[in-house]
């Protein structure tokens, strides 16, 4: 044992950390007893930290000391986040495995519900563990999914040195060629007979299918392989087939004039961009018509609900818009108030959501009409079906140059064809045919929206 003079002692006793009395601490690694002085080390995983106990003949009354630390590598459980309310339960897709090392906030999972995804995020750096659902499982909210290991950085194995190649043999020595001849050798005489002609090949034997030939087999697999639909794929399916059951669906088509939409676009397109910071598309103006319409039409923004029309004096219009996993519907609310740019913003907002993922329930929720492009993809005509609980739904398509007769004269012009399926339930002929008319006239001209004629 090491003795030290009360003044060195005291000064090492200052700096450790306190031990508060009737404090538990860990089991005793190791024990040093000075002049009435006592220094313990306690370790707990792989950290160790001391404290000191000072006896109070020397120092006066007893002070303990203590440190406080976060010892040893923790393990969390990752647990499944809420649900909205229109949504029970999903399907989990693992995008890791046990034992991968993930980053804080690296997506480890994602889970498929009827609507959206949920990506699940890892809560900190660590090591996967323990998965308590199954690749494919149902999952509802607030379930655990697995175990992660906190830890820090990955540590890297040192590469073990690669065994050094042998070296190549050497060449072998080669016999010596023989001379060349500087007199070339008589050829061969020929024969005076004449050559014989080779005897005919023997026939083929006959197929073992009763004479028919087997035709080869071309190139390619024909093997077959089944893949479960995903939730959202399902509810797609649902819905389309649901409307198709519920509404007398009956569609109603026109064409429209796009020159001076292009016109339009083609003039202020730089200047809209510098300004907003996105592009000017074709789908504002046809939004702004729509919402035009509506106020001219409620009976299309309306919605049958048992024995009753519920007249709705917002208009929230869905925009149909295509992702790898399936169709989704994010809707742009009070329109009414909107003008293109603000119409132009939100759809590029919706539409950054939907090609990331990043689409909530609340984006997809409501919605009182619906506008669909399948121009986008080189669509000439269409049927549109009907989004449900709405009434009616307006198909956009191609733009397409076409001879039209303008002023007694022909003329080329970029034409669309437009389609407006609708419930014929609650909406007649005549309020369908009056409201795609209206559309039709606030595109080719949007000076109808200020003068609301």
């Amino acid at each position: 044992m090491m003795a030290l003079r009360p003044s060195r002692l005291l000064s090492k006793v200052k700096s450790l950390p306190l031990i508060r009395s009737g404090r538990e601490v860990p089991r005793v690694c190791s024990q040093v007893t000075l002049q009435n002085a006592a220094v313990r080390s306690y370790v707990w995983g792989s950290y160790s930290r001391p404290f000191c106990m000072v006896q109070s003949s020397t120092f006066g009354p007893v002070r303990t000391l203590h440190t406080t630390a976060i010892l040893g590598d923790e393990e969390r459980t990752v647990k499944s986040p809420p649900f909205a309310e229109s949504v029970s339960e999903g399907d989990i897709k693992w995008q890791k495995k046990t034992g991968d090392y993930v980053k804080e906030d690296e997506v480890i999972a994602e889970i498929e519900t009827d609507k959206t995804s949920i990506l699940i995020p890892a809560p900190a750096a660590g090591i996967l563990g323990e998965f308590f659902v199954p690749d494919g499982g149902k999952v509802t909210a607030g379930i655990d999914l697995c175990k992660i290991k906190i830890t820090g950085a990955p540590t890297q194995q040192p590469s073990k040195p690669t065994a050094a190649t042998p070296p190549p043999p050497p060449p072998s020595k080669q016999a010596p060629t023989p001379p060349i001849p500087k007199v070339a050798p008589p050829p061969p005489a020929l024969p005076n007979q004449p050559f014989a002609s080779p005897p005919p090949p023997p026939p083929p034997p006959p197929p073992p299918n009763g004479g028919l030939a087997v035709p080869p087999s071309s190139e390619g697999s024909r093997e077959e392989k089944r893949v479960k639909m995903n939730r959202m794929r399902l509810r797609i399916a649902q819905r389309l087939k649901d409307a198709q059951n519920t509404n007398a669906m009956l569609t109603t088509f026109n064409e429209i004039d796009m020159s001076n939409v292009i016109e339009m676009r083609n003039k202020y397109k730089d200047e809209f961009q510098k300004k907003h910071g996105y592009k000017l598309g074709f789908m504002s103006p046809f939004v702004r018509a729509a919402a035009f319409a509506l106020q001219d039409q409620p009976i299309v923004n309306a919605v049958i609900d048992g024995s009753e029309i519920v007249y709705r004096e917002y208009i929230d219009i869905s925009v149909a818009v295509a992702t790898p996993k399936g169709l989704v519907v994010p809707v742009i609310r009070d329109v009414q108030g909107m003008n293109y740019a603000a119409i132009e913003k939100a759809i590029n907002d919706v539409g950054e959501k939907a090609r990331t993922g990043t689409l909530a329930i609340e984006d997809m929720d409501g919605g009182t009409f619906t506008i669909s492009n399948g121009g986008v993809f080189g669509s000439m005509f269409g049927t549109p079906i009907i989004n449900p609980p709405q009434s009616a739904i307006l198909g956009m398509h191609a733009i397409i140059d076409r001879p039209v007769a303008i002023k007694g004269k022909v003329e080329i012009r970029p034409m669309m064809y437009v389609a407006l399926t609708y419930d014929h339930r609650l909406i007649d002929g005549r309020e369908a045919v009056l409201f795609l008319r209206k559309i039709k006239s606030a595109v080719e001209d949007p000076t109808v929206l200020l003068l609301d004629v």
